[in-house]
C-alpha cells in the first residue's frame, strides 16, 4: 500500500504531510489503515472536517479523479464495503469513538481527526443548545415597528431577522450583497439597546479579517447614524470592529488565546460578520471563549465560499432554513412583526431551522445590474443565463474571452488604467488614508495562485506593466522589490505588530525619505511599519477570491484560467462577482466558466446530521 500511497504522492492525489501521517499511524502490514490515515488527512487539506467511509471505496477515492491509482488500491484491499471497513477501523488502537485520546475519531460511519471531531461536538453542542430569550413582546413588536416600519403584505424579512436575533441566544442571518444585514443588525442592537433599560449591555463587533473589520466599522456606523437614534443608544452601539483574533487574543508564537472557556470574553453581544469565512476550529474557539449569558449573532452570506480550512459552519447552519419556521415560531414572530407567517409541522426539523432568517431583497442591484443578474444565475447554477449576461447588453458587465494573447494584452491596459489614480497620489504625496482609499476603488481577482493567470503572474506582469509607463519606478533585481506605491498583503498573522492575514498596505516615502508600509486599521487609524518588520506578505495587485472575501471594490476584475480545474466552482464565481460594486470585467472562456457554475462546492461534514440526532435525542 505505501507504494501506492507514494504514488498518489507524485500524482498529486495526496500531499507528503498525508503520506507523512498514514506512516506515523499505522506499518505496512497494515494496508487499510494506511489508506484510511493517509486519506482522512487529505480531506482535512481540502477543506472537509471528515471522511466518510463511502470516500474509500474505490468508485468514492479521490473523488473519482485518478481511476486507474483506486482501482489498484480497491484491489489490495479485496475491494471491502462499509461493514469491512468499520471492522477495520474500529479494531485498530490509532481509533477510538471518542471516549478516549486517538489520533482519529469513527463517529458512525464518518472518520475524524481528533481535533476535527472535538470541533464539530463543540459546534454541534452549542448551536442545540439555543434557547429562547425572554423580552417583552409587546414592547418589542412596538420598538421595530417604529425602526423598520409596519408590518406589510409581503414580509418584511430584515425585521423578521431582528425578532429572530432579539428573541434567541444565537442567530444567523444570511443575505446577498445589498440585502441589508448591516441596516438590520444596526437596528436590531438599537432595539437590544433600548429592550435592556438601565442595564448597560456590552456589546463587540468582529469579522474574520482586518478588511471584514474595518467595512464593518464604516457600514455600521454609517447605518446607526442614518438612524438619527437618542444619543445613549447611539453611545452604546459600538464605534469599531475587531478581527476575531484580536478580539479572542491572539499571542505572539503561540496558537492560545487570551480569551478561552476559563476566561470568557467580557461581553454580552457579539456581532460576526462575514461568517462564511470562519472555519470550524475558529468556531469553536470562539464559542468556548464566549460567557454563558451572550447572545452571538452571525452575519454572512450562505452562497460565498467556504472557509479557507476546514469546515463551512455557516453554509452547513442556513441548509435547516429550508425547513421554515415551526408553527409556534412562526406564529411568534407574525404577532411581534406584523408580517404574515407560515410555518412547516415537521417531524424531522431541527430546532435551528428558529433561529434563521435569509434576506432576500436585494436594495443594491435592481433589475437593469448586470452584476445582480450575472451573480443570481451563477448562484442558482443556470450557466447559459449567466453567459448572457455577459453579451455586452449591460453596462456594468463586460466580459471577454481571453482567448489570446490580445485579451491577455488588453487585461494588463485595464489594470494599469486603474491603478494609475492612486499611483498619481503616491508621486504627489498625499496623506497615506486617501492613497489606500483610492487603491481599494480597483482589484484584480484570480482562482489560482501560479502561472500567468494566477497572483503570481498577474503580480509580476501588472508590475512590469505599471513600470514600463512611468507609474512605478522598479529598479532590478532585489533592490526593486521594494518602491513607493508597492501594495502588499500579510500572509501570516503578527499579533505583536497588530497586523493579520489579509491586511492590505501601501508601501511610501515618510517625511525622511524612507520607505515604510502603511496600513489603515479597523478604527480607521494609520499605522506605518519598516518593510523589514513585516510577517510573511505578498505584493497585492492581484489576489485570490478567497483573500477577497469580506472586501468590496467599485470596479472587480476577475481571471479564470483558460482551462477547468477543480478549484474552480460556482461560489467562488459567485464570490468574485458579488465583490464588484458599480462594475465587473469578466476574462474567461465560455467553456471554463460554465463548468465552473456547474460544478457546487461540496464540504464534508457531520454537523447537519448530529444537530437532526440533537433534536430527536430531546424530543
Amino acid at each position: 500500500m505505501m507504494t501506492l500511497l507514494e504514488r498518489a504522492l507524485l500524482g498529486g492525489a495526496l500531499r507528503p504531510l498525508d503520506v507523512q501521517f498514514a506512516r506515523f499511524l499505522a506499518d505496512e502490514d497494515q494496508p487499510a489503515m494506511l489508506l484510511a490515515a493517509a486519506c482522512v488527512s487529505a480531506e482535512a487539506g481540502s477543506g472537509h472536517v471528515c471522511l466518510p467511509l463511502t470516500q474509500l471505496t474505490t468508485a468514492g477515492l479521490f473523488d473519482g479523479r485518478h481511476p486507474e491509482l483506486a482501482q489498484a488500491m480497491g484491489e489490495r484491499l479485496g475491494h471491502p464495503d462499509g461493514e469491512q471497513w468499520l471492522s477495520w477501523l474500529a479494531g485498530s488502537p490509532a481509533v477510538s469513538d471518542g471516549s478516549r485520546p486517538t489520533p482519529l475519531v469513527l463517529h458512525q460511519d464518518r472518520l475524524y481527526l481528533q481535533r476535527m471531531w472535538q470541533c464539530e461536538a463543540q459546534v454541534a453542542g452549542f448551536i442545540a443548545s439555543d434557547r429562547d430569550q425572554p423580552a417583552d413582546h409587546a414592547a418589542l413588536g412596538a420598538i421595530l415597528d417604529r425602526l423598520f416600519g409596519a408590518g406589510g403584505s409581503e414580509p418584511d424579512w430584515q425585521k423578521v431577522a431582528a425578532a429572530v436575533a432579539i428573541t434567541r441566544r444565537i442567530s444567523i442571518i444570511s443575505g446577498g450583497p445589498g440585502t441589508g444585514k448591516t441596516t438590520t443588525v444596526a437596528r436590531l442592537l438599537a432595539a437590544l439597546v433600548e429592550l435592556s433599560a438601565d442595564r448597560k449591555l456590552r456589546i463587540q463587533l468582529a469579522a474574520p479579517t482586518g478588511k471584514a473589520a474595518a467595512r464593518l466599522t464604516e457600514s455600521l456606523g454609517k447605518a446607526s447614524r442614518e438612524l438619527a437614534l437618542d444619543a445613549a443608544i447611539q453611545a452604546a452601539i459600538p464605534q469599531e470592529a475587531s478581527t476575531l483574533h484580536r478580539l479572542l487574543g491572539a499571542q505572539p508564537n503561540s496558537q492560545r488565546m487570551r480569551h478561552h472557556a476559563a476566561n470568557p470574553l467580557h461581553l454580552d453581544v457579539l456581532v460576526v460578520d462575514e461568517a462564511s469565512m470562519v472555519d470550524l476550529p475558529m468556531m469553536a474557539r470562539l464559542i468556548a471563549a464566549l460567557p454563558p449569558h451572550a447572545r452571538v449573532i452571525f452575519l454572512g452570506d450562505r452562497d460565498q465560499l467556504a472557509s479557507v480550512e476546514a469546515g463551512a459552519v455557516l453554509g452547513d447552519l442556513c441548509r435547516f432554513a429550508e425547513q421554515g419556521y415551526s408553527p409556534a415560531r412562526a406564529e411568534q414572530l407574525s404577532r411581534i412583526t406584523g408580517c404574515a407567517l407560515s410555518g412547516s409541522d415537521r417531524h424531522t426539523a431541527a430546532t435551528v431551522r428558529d433561529s434563521l432568517c435569509l434576506l432576500r431583497k436585494s436594495y443594491r442591484f435592481d433589475a437593469a445590474s448586470g452584476i445582480g443578474l450575472l451573480a443570481g444565475a451563477v448562484n442558482a447554477g443556470k450557466a447559459p443565463a449567466a453567459l448572457k449576461a455577459l453579451d455586452g447588453t449591460y453596462e456594468d458587465v463586460q466580459g471577454y474571452p481571453l482567448a489570446g494573447n490580445e485579451d491577455y494584452q488588453h487585461l494588463l491596459e485595464v489594470c494599469v488604467a486603474e491603478y494609475q489614480p492612486y499611483l498619481h497620489q503616491v508621486k504627489a504625496g498625499a496623506d497615506a488614508g486617501e492613497i489606500l482609499r483610492l487603491f481599494s476603488h480597483f482589484r484584480v481577482l484570480c482562482a489560482l495562485r501560479e502561472g500567468p493567470f494566477g497572483v503570481s503572474g498577474l503580480n509580476d506582469r501588472i508590475e512590469q506593466a505599471l513600470h514600463r509607463q512611468g507609474a512605478i519606478r522598479r529598479l532590478p533585481g532585489a533592490a526593486g522589490r521594494w518602491y513607493a506605491g508597492r501594495p502588499v498583503m500579510i500572509s501570516r498573522n503578527d499579533s505583536a505588530l497588530g497586523l493579520f492575514n489579509g491586511d492590505i498596505g501601501i508601501t511610501l516615502r515618510d517625511h525622511r525619505n524612507e520607505l515604510r508600509v502603511y496600513f489603515q486599521l479597523p478604527n480607521g487609524e494609520i499605522k506605518s511599519v519598516q518593510p523589514s518588520r513585516l510577517p510573511a506578505h505578498e505584493t497585492a495587485y492581484a489576489m485570490t477570491v478567497h483573500k477577497s472575501q469580506g472586501s468590496e471594490f467599485d470596479h472587480t476584475l476577475l481571471v479564470l484560467p483558460n482551462q477547468w480545474l477543480p478549484v474552480l466552482t460556482r461560489e467562488l464565481v459567485y464570490t468574485a462577482i458579488t465583490r464588484a460594486k458599480k462594475r465587473l470585467s469578466l476574462y474567461a472562456s465560455h467553456k471554463v466558466l460554465a463548468s465552473a457554475i456547474s460544478t457546487p462546492t461540496q464540504r464534508r461534514s457531520g454537523l447537519g446530521d448530529r444537530l437532526m440526532q440533537a433534536f430527536q435525542a430531546a424530543s
